[in-house]
């Protein structure tokens, strides 16, 4: 059974000065010899990720998408800090090798990593690899339980203390997002106020702790190992990371789960096999979450209608793109249909509430 994540062809306007990018690395990195190629991991909506191989060695390279971006999203820079800071205590996150903001190498900040090698669930499980139930329902708590590990991590001790500013964090966020909803909406897009005025109404007080926050935890952000596919060994993908609410995070991780009983619109733009048998509910993984953790939480109404807006918005900036021709990945067509259902979703929770 080989099931292990693999990268591809790189896409066709993607692609990299590769003699350039071989001659930074070797004098940057100790021991590289031989020949450079590189292949591109296809999955992912933001930045983009290749893998590099020189020789025997194999790493991976992370770089901003071409296009319109965010003013302060894509910030490699701080990607790079916060690996090399919560590595050596949180040993899921890949150690970082090396990080370029010289413009002349690829015409924008990058950094290089480890590389994790194992598998990463897709929409799907991949052809080979099956649950039973009790496993399933095992995979949901060794995720949830990573998660809250990572919350649990001091931060102020591995010198993040002003990595972020959790202070009036909820509040920035809503404004913040929202603002950017406004920024990157499209003719063809809804106008998603009502829930934003709802977010805003509803804001809670001060967290009860600040943690180090993902801020994009999720199945396929994960790396299960090879030999124990209910093993988590690697979590990806830090470029939101900071420290926060991590009621917040645990929001924006239900917003990408779609359970088995859910309407069909939320199946349609499913991104991970959380619907299969066994795989515990939103409220499954709250209630073990608030037990584990010792946070109250209470209702997770407010957290989870901003895991589903934050996700809008998320959408809603990459098919600006598309809409506007920056970019000719076909994937993002489609994902104005995902903001229309992620809108419709969330005024759900707030009829419901």
């Amino acid at each position: 059974m080989d099931v292990i994540d693999k990268p591809v062809s790189v896409r066709e306007g993607e692609e990299l000065d590769t003699g350039k990018v071989e001659a930074y690395l070797k004098d940057t990195i100790p021991g590289l010899e031989g020949a450079l190629t590189v292949r591109q991991f296809p999955s992912g909506y933001s930045n983009l990720t290749y893998m590099i191989e020189v020789g025997k060695s194999e790493m991976v390279l992370r770089r901003p998408p071409f296009g319109r971006k965010a003013k302060t999203a894509h910030d490699m820079g701080r990607e790079y800090r916060i690996l090399s800071a919560i590595n050596p205590v949180f040993p899921y996150a890949p150690r970082p090798l090396a990080y370029c903001d010289e413009e002349s190498v690829m015409g924008c900040p990058f950094y290089v990593m480890e590389r994790i090698q194992g598998i990463v669930i897709r929409k799907d499980l991949p052809p080979g690899l099956s649950f039973s139930r009790d496993e399933a329902g095992k995979l949901c708590k060794n995720l949830l339980d990573v998660q809250r590990e990572l919350h649990a991590v001091d931060y102020k001790a591995i010198g993040l203390d002003g990595f972020g500013k959790p202070e009036g964090y909820v509040k920035r966020q809503v404004e913040g997002w929202s603002e950017r909803y406004r920024q990157a909406r499209t003719p063809d897009a809804p106008d998603c106020e009502r829930v934003m005025q709802w977010l805003h109404d509803m804001m809670p007080g001060e967290a009860q702790r600040s943690s180090i926050i993902h801020n994009d935890y999720k199945l396929d952000n994960v790396v299960l190992s090879p030999a124990n596919p209910l093993e988590i060994i690697g979590v990806l993908d830090w470029e939101m990371a900071t420290i926060g609410d991590p009621l917040m995070d645990l929001g924006s991780s239900l917003g990408y789960w779609v359970e088995e009983h859910d309407p069909p619109d939320l199946h349609a733009m499913r991104m991970m096999p959380t619907n299969l048998p066994g795989m515990l509910t939103r409220a499954e993984m709250v209630r073990r979450y608030e037990k584990k953790s010792g946070i109250t939480i209470g209702t997770i109404d407010f957290y989870f209608c901003f895991g589903l807006f934050r996700l809008a918005v998320i959408a809603q900036q990459i098919y600006y793109r598309f809409y506007h021709g920056q970019t000719k990945d076909k994937r993002f067509q489609m994902l104005i249909f995902a903001v229309k259902i992620l809108d419709d979703t969330a005024q759900g929770v707030i009829r419901r509430g």
